[in-house]
């Protein structure tokens, strides 16, 4: 492995948030993040934040390996997995599409879109990181945590959009969507993600626009060691896959088990 892979390898730990409890903490950090924080969504006495996707979504968690706190969550969409009438977010959110080809492209093939990426304030806290859910630039965190460890704090992110790239992968997906500012899209350029506008820029908490991302760019611009470190990660979460569909049966839902 290269050195951010192996930097990545003894912080976080990656998981595929099959169970129920998993999917909890998932949901308390987007409360945390999105509710209490931001105020882009409602407050409520569960103090979870969900939405009807979450039903036809894969988790992922990213688990700080000393502590055992949950650094960060993001899910990966995919309609396919529920019934005809199931939508992704930026459909629901009535993102607006110009042109046949792009509202076609919500339906064709096999898509998924990136969403709900959140990162605990203890693992981002600046004070130029006031409204925003998660950051791809340096950390500088005041809390238990090791200046070492607060170095490796700006692999959450990245960690976090490879772990739901390789889901794209190894869901076999043609090609994904994601909502975001372009200012992001530029970040995410720098590590080998060139996702592509197709919407003009809007106004959704921000200015944002649709992105995507096929199947056959998901890995063909990142440099060796953003590379090392998706590949370490895929291979993580595959094993994960292939447990968890020998334990689930062919096709089944984890949600749908537990």
């Amino acid at each position: 492995m290269e050195s951010l892979a192996q930097n990545f390898s003894c912080y976080f730990k990656i998981a595929l948030g099959i169970s129920h409890q998993q999917q909890r903490y998932a949901f308390a950090i987007r409360y945390q993040v999105y509710a209490e924080e931001l105020g882009w969504e409602p407050l409520n006495e569960a103090r979870l934040e969900t939405d009807t996707c979450d039903e036809y979504a894969y988790h992922c968690l990213l688990e700080h390996k000393r502590s055992g706190d949950i650094a960060g969550c993001v899910r990966l969409v995919i309609p396919a997995l529920a019934t005809r009438d199931a939508k992704l977010p930026c459909q629901l959110h009535q993102v607006p599409l110009s042109g046949t080809q792009h509202r076609e492209l919500l339906t064709a093939g096999k898509i998924g879109e990136i969403s709900r990426l959140a990162v605990p304030s203890n693992f981002r806290r600046r004070a130029q990181e006031a409204g925003k859910p998660f950051v791809l630039d340096e950390h500088n965190s005041i809390s238990v945590y090791t200046e070492e460890e607060r170095r490796n704090f700006p692999n959450i992110s990245i960690g976090l959009y490879l772990a739901a790239i390789a889901m794209v992968e190894i869901c076999d997906l043609d090609r994904v969507l994601v909502v975001m500012e372009p200012r992001l899209q530029r970040h995410l350029n720098r590590y080998g993600l060139v996702f592509q506008q197709l919407t003009d820029v809007f106004d959704l908490r921000g200015k944002r626009a649709l992105f995507e991302l096929p199947r056959k760019e998901l890995t063909s611009n990142m440099g060796e060691g953003i590379l090392s470190l998706y590949r370490f990660i895929h291979e993580d979460l595959s094993s994960q896959w292939q447990a968890y569909r020998q334990f689930a049966g062919e096709g089944t839902k984890a949600h749908e088990q537990l």
